[in-house]
């Protein structure tokens, strides 16, 4: 199963799931209190039961670390609940998690991590109730098998992670019921104990994922197995922001709005300085293309950004639809004429002239199985440089996150929070792909001072929102 199914698959299970529980003032009982529908186990071979409203997790010999998981995915929300924790078992709550059927290598921040299929990876609040053993991090943020401790971050004898288990010794309840809340709101994550404030982190990895139930692995020692934790009154109510807005973290950030989700204000046509009078709309806060045949840049044609840039950090929610052709380009140079796709020869129409995070129905646009190697796949830099076949795709008709890093030569394309690519633009390297793709008989390609930002009509329905930049020093 790809990840595009494997995905939708988990949507389709959530409109089930959800149906049967009870929901007060937007708050949502993701555990029904009787039985365990709505979630599903993952990882390891712990057990799982039902009991008089609480879900009760059993540690096992000889596996590794188990997880209950919701079949529905969370971005933004507040999650409130109880647990009573056995002092020698570790435990712990994952949020905008992720998990895949198949192995995985992802690449964070210059790091390969390697995934074996079925590995919960991503946010977890820690569940720590060992007074004997001297640290209490319960409240704390881990990132499961990906990047570690985040808060604390300066480990078990730093300043933080002492002051963090002293404040958690104090407000702990070892043998009680606790309660745990999470607000997940944007970038912030923050987490609470027993009404008391703990984590405090402001994280762009993962926006959305499922929510799990941790059991840790406890290996062959007999004296741990058989250990147990415990949860109730699992309530989740979702966060609605607004789109095409800014929070104050972000404008403290300098981040600004490319787009302001109501006007043209700030874009033009690459050909005039006009806005496009067709193809394109705006509505609900979204800026679409409308469906005009496939044809490139031929009905309204390619809008870009009135500013020129050249270091910055770009984010974008895009939504395809089926057999979808889009693209966001850089460094974009209206002057140059378009060229040919097939030949590389200059022609009177097309879109203009930039390096492109491509946007594809992979699944059904013939695009995908032309360039080279998948050069021309969702992700991928256009003609140039292919995205991993694994990347994370969430299907179509759902929003998934563009994000492109330009810092002096170096380049970055991400997707929904995973890296697909880098480059050194003017590098031996870049100039053997250029010298390759059809954008080879146009001088210096891609190692222009600066240039526009571009959002491609390419005749399929596509519409974007939340595009967002902040400008970067120059290295």
């Amino acid at each position: 199963m790809n990840a595009s199914k494997f995905f939708l698959l988990a949507s389709t299970l959530a409109v089930f799931s959800l149906s049967p529980l009870l929901a007060q003032n937007d708050w949502v009982n993701l555990f029904n209190g009787t039985n365990l529908d709505g979630w599903e186990e993952h990882s390891g071979q712990a057990k799982y039961t039902v009991a008089d409203g609480v879900l009760t997790g059993e540690s096992v010999s000889g596996t590794g670390n188990s997880f209950l998981c919701t079949t529905q995915t969370f971005g933004n929300f507040e999650l409130e609940l109880e647990y009573q924790c056995d002092a020698l078992l570790n435990s712990g709550v994952q949020i905008r998690s992720e998990v895949f059927p198949d192995a995985r290598t992802l690449n964070i921040n210059g790091k390969e991590i390697k995934l074996p299929p079925d590995r919960i990876h991503g946010y977890q609040c820690e569940i720590d109730m060992d007074v004997a053993r001297g640290r209490m991090w319960s409240g704390g943020i881990y990132d499961e098998a990906r990047r570690g401790w985040l808060w604390p971050a300066d480990g078990e004898k730093g300043a933080q992670g002492m002051a963090f288990s002293e404040q958690g010794r104090k407000i702990s309840k070892p043998g009680e019921w606790n309660q745990l809340r999470i607000v997940a709101n944007g970038p912030s994550i923050k987490t609470w104990l027993n009404g008391e404030p703990r984590a405090d982190i402001t994280d762009r990895l993962t926006p959305r994922g499922i929510i799990g139930l941790q059991v840790h692995g406890v290996g062959k020692d007999i004296n741990k197995v058989g250990l147990k934790v415990s949860f109730r009154q699992i309530r989740l109510r979702e966060i609605k922001t607004k789109n095409n807005t800014l929070t104050a973290q972000e404008k403290a950030d300098g981040w600004q709005l490319l787009w302001d989700g109501k006007t043209t204000d700030g874009w033009r046509s690459p050909k005039s300085d006009e806005f496009p009078a067709k193809s394109w709309t705006i509505k609900d806060g979204e800026l679409s293309v409308v469906a005009s045949g496939n044809a490139e840049a031929q009905a309204g044609g390619d809008i870009i950004t009135r500013q020129r840039y050249v270091n910055f950090e770009l984010t974008a929610d895009f939504r395809t639809t089926p057999g979808c052709n889009s693209g966001i380009k850089i460094f974009v140079q209206p002057d140059i004429s378009p060229v040919d796709p097939k030949t590389g020869a200059r022609t009177a129409v097309g879109s203009a002239i930039g390096m492109e995070f491509q946007i594809l129905d992979d699944e059904r646009h013939p695009d995908a199985k032309l360039g080279r190697d998948g050069d021309r796949t969702l992700g991928s830099l256009y003609d140039l440089i292919p995205a991993p076949k694994n990347k994370r795709v969430l299907p179509v008709g759902e929003w998934n996150q563009a994000r492109i890093v330009s810092q002096g030569k170096h380049v970055e394309f991400w997707l929904n929070g995973e890296k697909t690519l880098e480059f050194e633009r003017g590098s031996k390297e870049f100039r053997q792909r250029v010298a390759e793709s059809k954008f080879k008989n146009i001088p210096d390609f891609g190692e222009w001072p600066d240039g526009h930002i571009l959002l491609q009509e390419h005749g399929s329905a596509v519409s974007f929102r939340n595009l967002k930049l902040r400008e970067l020093p120059a290295k």
